[in-house]
Order: structure tokens, then sequence, then C-alpha cells
């Protein structure tokens, strides 16, 4: 079995390498610390040279910014620096050689290696080596640390008769659960306190995770994982790891996280830079759209209608259906003789512009010069300078109005506020594929202007959706703006993927530059319009120039077996075909169910109880529509807490309406009325299934309605 010293360092039975790891991760730090000195100086100097060329300059900027790079990189903050050591046997000599594991690399003034990046491909047997597959391994080492000071030793012992764990007389041991990879070391970091911000679990990464991390990075990765199998925190480190073996091209390509809400990227956000990567961009899917207020809330119905498919071709009929010819001859006077552009023709223009362009903006300037050309034909002088001509034409009303009826240049937003403001073009865009309630669904009353509308999250994919087929505007001079552009990446990685609508996985699938992705998300919680019942469902939508591979997590490192069984009840009812992970620890207590009276006053009271017992956070998790009245009433009760819209975790009490707690993890939760949660959505179970699995200590329900069957 695996061998722990005692973890308290002031107890007598120490390991009895102690006082040397402890020395050699002071070294590390010392290492490190001449790093940082030895980059601000060459800082230093570097700013000292000003003046010079621009291309001196400009080189001397780019080496400023590779330096600043570089030490965001060593700033480690409170993070450990060394978690661990490999021992294997020396190759062509007796004796091992050693390597200590880390967040970074760092090496000595002889350029000797004292950390071992997590990342490269020495380290690798740290986290996949087994009893039965060593990878050369003698011995594997987790230490138990909170930033320099060595809390506790872990040794795996590998070899003929050990297979995989090691014993050592006169030390504590501790039994590990099959599979599992430092056992204690993981024990002990599970049992921290949350901060309200999702932390590394670098130190204690299981094989399964691991291989997941180092995957290939071509094509698409599909990770399914229930509650507790740290397929979020999985993600994140696999976007790391490629950036540390794929340095280029993908630092220049960039790599896109996407989050579910800003709730949740606050959650997340500190778990990049602590791995050294802080450039990395992390989004909801309304930044890809910027320049539109998001906000608007939206039927069920009106939300599902905007996320089918079919409205890829509504919204290619809407733009087809403002490329339109003149009804009748266009006749304007023009100095000694009137030019004419007749409908016949107006419809050939329009006709050619369709064939020769995909984009509609794209091609505003030659149905532009396509009419100045049929008009000039027609005056007195038909070799009239066309330029200057156009220039002349462009300051007649009749002429602009022509223009604008043709081949109007359209913004997404002035393309979709004329669409759902209008039952006569949404009739007309969505002919054959929208029923009526549906186009009912779509309509709304239009406002006085562009910039006093509100935006729905559903209208975010459909926005690009139009800009995919108009094209940014042309400038004056009329070529496109690059700048106007979608951005795109080497590697996106999407949580919470499967409550993304087909729309949305389209807009997403749109920024791939090369189809590398990763897709993390569990089909037992999804609750969206349209909740796959197969990854295939999701695939479809996604790039395929790679075959997708699908991948799963099975164990459950954060929520504790009590409460899992409790949630596995849900579970089996919402999605019967699924399995729950496997709990890799037992909690200490049972989740306890409150039949209440008197519901508010016994949600203030549970929660008191909650924060009373629970070292680190806890939320109130409740229904949407019951968030303001809990808030009121802990307020009132003198319970200072914060609200996740605004506050995200960074309180040590919060009350997060259920529609936003996926993906969150808490010490300690209140769920408060679950038939209502369930009620409130057309997946609720699953919803409820969610609410239910946040807590890594303690859960408390609260209801005064009956409990759903599945709970009883």
């Amino acid at each position: 079995m695996p061998t722990v010293e005692l973890m308290n360092p002031k107890m007598s039975h120490l390991h009895p390498d102690h006082e040397a790891e402890q020395a050699h991760i002071d070294r590390a730090y010392e290492c490190l610390e001449r790093s940082k000195t030895d980059a601000w100086r060459i800082r230093d100097l570097n700013e000292a040279s000003m003046g010079g060329t621009f291309q001196a300059r400009y080189e001397r900027n780019a080496f400023d910014e590779q330096l600043l790079a570089r030490l965001t990189q060593l700033d480690l903050g409170d993070a450990a620096l060394v978690f661990g050591r490999i021992d294997r046997a020396a190759e062509g000599e007796s004796g091992l050689e050693s390597f200590h594991i880390g967040r970074l690399a760092v090496a000595d003034l002889d350029r000797e290696p004292v950390v071992v990046d997590w990342r490269a491909p020495v380290a690798e047997p740290f986290y996949r080596a087994t009893g039965r597959e060593p990878m050369g391994l003698v011995r594997r080492r987790h230490f138990a640390v909170e930033g320099r000071m060595l809390l506790g030793i872990e040794d795996e012992l590998f070899g003929e008769g050990h297979l995989g764990v090691g014993h050592d007389e006169g030390l504590t041991s501790v039994v590990g659960r099959e599979g599992i990879r430092g056992y204690s070391t993981l024990l002990t970091a599970l049992s921290r306190g949350r901060t309200g911000q999702l932390g590394d679990i670098v130190a204690t990464i299981q094989a399964e995770q691991d291989e997941i991390i180092r995957a290939p990075h071509a094509g698409v990765l599909v990770v399914q994982g229930g509650p507790g199998t740290g397929k979020t925190v999985v993600a994140l480190h696999r976007a790391a790891y490629l950036l540390y073996t794929h340095r280029f091209p993908l630092e220049d390509q960039g790599v896109l996280v996407i989050g579910p809400n800003r709730v949740f990227l606050r959650y997340i956000e500190r778990v990049l830079p602590s791995l050294g990567e802080a450039g990395v961009e992390q989004m909801v899917l309304a930044d890809l759209v910027p320049g539109h207020r998001v906000g608007l809330r939206e039927s069920n119905e009106t939300r599902r209608v905007k996320g089918d498919v079919r409205m890829v071709r509504v919204i290619e009929h809407a733009i087809r259906d403002r490329q339109r010819p003149l009804r009748d001859d266009l006749v304007i006077p023009y100095g000694a003789s009137n030019l004419r552009l007749r409908a016949k023709e107006s419809a050939r223009i329009v006709k050619d512009a369709r064939r020769r362009y995909r984009r509609h903006n794209a091609a505003c300037r030659f149905v532009e010069t396509e009419v100045v050309a049929a008009m000039a034909a027609t005056g007195r002088n038909p070799d009239v300078d066309l330029e200057a001509l156009r220039d002349g034409l462009r300051d007649i009303p009749e002429f602009r109005a022509a223009i604008t009826r043709m081949w109007p240049i359209l913004t997404p937003a002035e393309l979709l506020h004329d669409l759902f403001g209008s039952a006569a073009l949404l009739r007309l865009a969505s002919e054959g594929l929208l029923t009526a309630d549906e186009r009912d669904a779509l309509h709304r009353a239009r406002s006085s202007s562009l910039g006093e509308v509100v935006w729905s999250e559903g209208d975010v994919a459909l926005l690009d959706e139009a800009l995919a087929g108009l094209g940014p505007r042309p400038r004056k001079s009329g070529r496109i703006n690059e700048a106007d552009e979608v951005r795109s990446y080497g590697h996106i990685v999407i949580d919470e993927v499967q409550d993304l609508t087909p729309m949305q996985l389209r807009m997403v699938s749109r920024r791939s530059l090369n189809g590398s992705m990763t897709i993390v998300g569990d089909l037992a919680q999804a609750t969206g319009a349209f909740a796959p019942n197969d990854w295939n469902d999701v695939l479809r939508y996604l790039p395929d120039k790679r075959e997708p591979q699908v991948v799963g997590l099975s164990v459950g490192y954060r929520i504790p077996s009590q409460i899992m069984e409790l949630a596995d009840k849900v579970m089996k009812e919402a999605a019967p075909t699924l399995r729950a992970p496997t709990s890799v620890r037992d909690g200490e207590h049972p989740p306890k169910i409150v039949r209440s009276s008197s519901l508010l006053d016994d949600v203030v009271s549970s929660t008191a109880e909650m924060v009373a017992n629970v070292a680190g956070n806890v939320a109130v998790v409740c229904p949407d529509q019951m968030a303001d009245a809990i808030s009121t009433q802990l307020t009132a009760a003198g319970l200072a807490h914060g609200r996740a819209g605004a506050t995200a975790l960074d309180t040590s009490l919060t009350v997060v309406p259920v529609s936003v707690v996926k993906g969150l993890e808490l010490d300690g939760v209140v769920v408060v009325e679950p038939a209502e949660i369930v009620a409130s959505n057309q997946h609720g179970l699953r919803l409820l299934y969610v609410a239910l699995t946040r807590s890594t200590q303690r859960l408390t329900v609260v209801h005064s309605a009956d409990l759903p069957n599945s709970m009883r």
C-alpha cells in the first residue's frame, strides 16, 4: 500500500527524506527567484536602450513582451512550485535518476534541471504509471505542500512484488482506492475548503484525466464526465498542455475557452494563469459578437425556435429577400440628358451579383458599379468618366433609394431588427420552414432605433449567422474592413457543451481555424431546449476534418458518496441510460432533508447552520424566481451574503439561482424547493440533479412542496 508520513510536521514520525526534500524545494525557489531577478535585470537594460530606428524599437518592444510573459509565468502567487518526484532506473548505468515534478521548469546556474515542468514528456509517468505498466519507474513520490513548506510525503514503489504501492515500517499507511494515484495526497487536496475560485489539480491529476490532457491536438475531443469528475479543470489543463507542447503555432493562432455564463467564467478565471498560461481568451458566447446589448429574456418557445438549425435557411432567405430588382424603370435627369435603368436590366444585375458573390455586402460595390455603367450607356455621352458619374449620382436621392432597394448595405443587427419587426418579412423568409406559431414566437415590436434594441442570448447566434451571410460592411473605398471579420482560433475549449443549441454550435465552429476542439459536458446534466441523447447530436454541427474522439471520466473526486447516492436516484429517472460516476471518497455527513411549513424561515435557519459548520464556501441554490426573496430574508436575519450574478462566488455565502449553478462547486449547499426546480425547466429533473451535485461536504434540502418521487 502507499506509505505516507504523518501530515502534521510537528509530530515526530517524519519521513526519513523530509529534510532533504524540503532542502530541494528551498533550492528550487532560490533558482526561481534568480530567474525572476535576471528577467527584471534584462528588462531594465532593454528599457534603457531607447531611440533607434523603427525596426530597432519594434524588436525591442517584441522582446519586452516576451520578457513580461516570462515574468508572468514565473509569478506563482501562493501556488506550490514542486509537488512530486519520480525515480527511474538510469539508462546504461546502475543506480537511479530522479526528477522533481512541478508547476514550471526551473534550472540552476549550470542549466541543470531542478524542477521539470509537469507537461514535459519526462513527467508523464508521474501521472500515468501503474503497477502493471510502471513506465520505467522505481518510485513515485507525492508531496503535500503549502507554498514552500513540505507537510507530508507519500511514496508509491514499483517493481516485482509492489504493483505500484510501497510500505515502510514505522510510517503511517493509508489504504488507497484501486486505480487512484497518490490517494492520501488527493484526499488532502479534496478536503481543503473552497475559495470561490476553481483551483488547478496539477499535483493530483489522475491517469484517466492525464490521458485526456495529453491527447493529440488534431480534431474534436469530446469529454463526457459526470458531476465531480473534474472535466472542466481537465479541459483547462489540456489547454495549458497544448500551449506548452505546440507553442508554435498555437500562441499566435490563439486558444479560446467558452463558458456557459459569466459566473462560471469568474469561477475558472485563475486556473490557466496558475499554470503559467495567462494569454488564453475566456468568453461567453455573447462576447464573440461584440457591440450588442444582450439581456432580453424570452419564452422557452422563442428560445427553441431561435436555436433550431432551420434558422440558417430563414436567414439566408431574409438576406435574399433584400436583393430585389426594381419594379419600374428608373429615370434620372442628369446634365443635358435623362439616364435610365430599366427594371429588366436591374434584374440582370441582381442575378449576376448573386452568382458572383457568396456574401451580400461584398457585392454592394459591384451592384452600384453595374447600375452606374448601365445608366451611363443610356446617356448622350457613352464615354463619360464612370467614377465621376458615380460620385454625381450618389448625391441624388432617387439613385440612392434605387440602390438601397436593389442591394442595401446591411449589418446583422439591421437585418434581424427588420426581420423580427415585420410579420410580412418573417412570413416571406420562413415560408415552408416555420409554422405560423413559430413565426409568431419570433415576431416582436420594432424599436425606434437600433441603439435601443436589447438582444437575447438566442439572438447572438443568429447575429453571427447573419454576419456569415452578409459579411462585414464595406468601407467608403469599397474594400471590406478586415477588422470586422470573425476571429478564428487554433484550439477551442467549450464547457457545458450539452446545453448549446445547433445554431450556437455552428457559431463556435465558425471560429475554429483547423477543427481542433475540446468539448466537455455531461448528457445527464443537459437542460437546454435541444438536450442531446447522444454525442452525435452535438458532433454533427462541429468541424469534421478529423474523426472525433469521445472519452469518458468515470471517477467522481469532488462529491461524497452519500450525496452522490441521493443525486443518483434523480439521475436514474432523468437519464436512465447513463451511469453516475463512482465517488472516490465517503463524506462525514449524509444529506439532510428539511420539510418546512415556513419555507423562507427554514431556509435561513438551515443556511445559518450550514455556515456555522462548514469552513469554506456555502451557497443557497434556489429556483430563479425565489432568489430575491431569499436574499431579502437572509439580509433581515443578519446573514451577509453575495448574489451570484454580481459577486460570483467571491463571498463565503452566496445566493445562486439554479440556472447558473452548473459547473460550480461549493463546500456546503442548501437546495431550496426541488419541486419548483423541476417545474421550472422542460428537463427539470436534470436541473435538480445538477443542483444536488454541487457540494463537496454537506448538503441540506429544504422543501414545502412534496419532493419529486425520485427523492423519496
